[in-house]
């Protein structure tokens, strides 16, 4: 199947802490699952999780059974009909827009999602190294 779907979970500067990427045809739920999977004994101070809605349902049990993680869903307001910025939701999207800056991640070119999965801490590496670096 062609298609990517990639999870991250990011820290509240939008650094990658962990990644998966995988074809489409898996739920989110799913990928959500193998992402915080990564996480169990790398981040101990790790308590709370934002979500997107599609990470609702049984993922919310799991992450606190297996893992001791609440994950909260960051849900749009009631009413709402139009486009609405969503709090902490904009962190990984600035996260992704990051990554799509670089130029093998801006489009599916890898043939393997273990490559794209590789690639992603490339680019984060290289863009911290760039932000350390005296002007």
């Amino acid at each position: 199947m062609t298609g990517r779907k990639r999870h991250v979970v990011v820290d509240t500067l939008g650094l990658l802490l962990a990644v998966v990427v995988h074809a489409a045809n898996v739920q989110d739920r799913d990928g959500a699952r193998l992402a915080l999977a990564k996480l169990a004994g790398r981040f101990p101070r790790l308590r709370l999780v934002w979500a997107d809605g599609g990470y609702a349902g049984a993922l919310l049990g799991w992450a606190a059974a297996t893992l001791g993680l609440v994950v909260e869903i960051v849900a749009k307001p009631a009413g709402a009909t139009s486009f609405t910025v969503l709090p902490k939701r904009w962190i990984v999207e600035r996260t992704f827009a990051w990554l799509g800056r670089c130029r093998r991640l801006s489009k599916d070119y890898e043939a393997l999602p273990a490559t794209s999965e590789a690639w992603i801490p490339v680019a984060m590496i290289h863009l911290m190294l760039k932000r350390l670096a005296p002007r």
